[in-house]
């Protein structure tokens, strides 16, 4: 059986650059935001079920999934994100499992934002690990690079777990509130520990 880190956090808290850290020393990532933005982009696996659901309007001339439009389309109408969950999310599960089963790596970290949430996602990793920092970090992070406004990255921040009970669940944590050289040795640490936990 293959080992698994599930790796979460707060939106802006840094999953994507704690995998990358990962990554370099050897550890297969299975991250389900890649898996979904390989499933809703151009000739993507779900596009045409978007397509159906939501319209052509959901649907960049490129054939992609218009992100900003479905975003809205989803935070204005609960049924319409419920719908797009109850599709998106089976692919999703599906695919990640495959991944982790032909991971080539000693172990594989498993990058899924809504693991606390999810009682399917955490019952599939051996250890949580989550990536914390201060929120007002997260907000200045998330505005650099999406370009949103403070009250709507609060506002994602908010549809989240709060960060106390995402803490509580975590057997390790990685505080990257600080530079990402103070990121890396954490990650190298805890790579040396997962090892000895994957090793037969």
């Amino acid at each position: 059986m293959t080992f698994v880190v599930g790796l979460t956090g707060g939106i802006g808290s840094g999953k994507s650059a704690a995998a990358d850290e990962f990554a370099k020393l050897g550890a297969t990532i299975v991250d389900t935001d890649v898996i979904s933005h390989e499933l809703t982009r151009n000739s993507g696996a779900a596009m045409p079920a978007i397509r159906k659901l939501f319209g052509p309007d959901a649907v960049e001339p490129n054939g992609a999934m218009n992100r900003k439009k479905v975003r809205d389309l989803v935070f204005a109408d609960p049924q319409k994100k419920r719908s797009l969950e109850a599709l998106l999310h089976p692919m999703i599960r599906e695919e990640s499992a495959r991944r982790i089963a032909a991971a080539p790596g000693p172990y594989v970290v498993h990058v899924v934002p809504l693991l606390v949430e999810s009682p399917d996602y955490r019952s599939r990793v051996d250890r949580i690990l989550v990536v914390d920092c201060p929120e007002d970090t997260q907000v200045e992070r998330v505005r650099a690079r999406s370009g949103l406004s403070e009250p709507e990255v609060r506002a994602i921040m908010r549809g989240q777990i709060p960060r106390a009970e995402r803490l509580a669940a975590a057997h390790d944590v990685i505080e990257n509130g600080g530079s990402r050289d103070a990121l890396r040795n954490q990650v190298a640490a805890l790579h040396q520990k997962y090892l000895q936990f994957a090793s037969p």
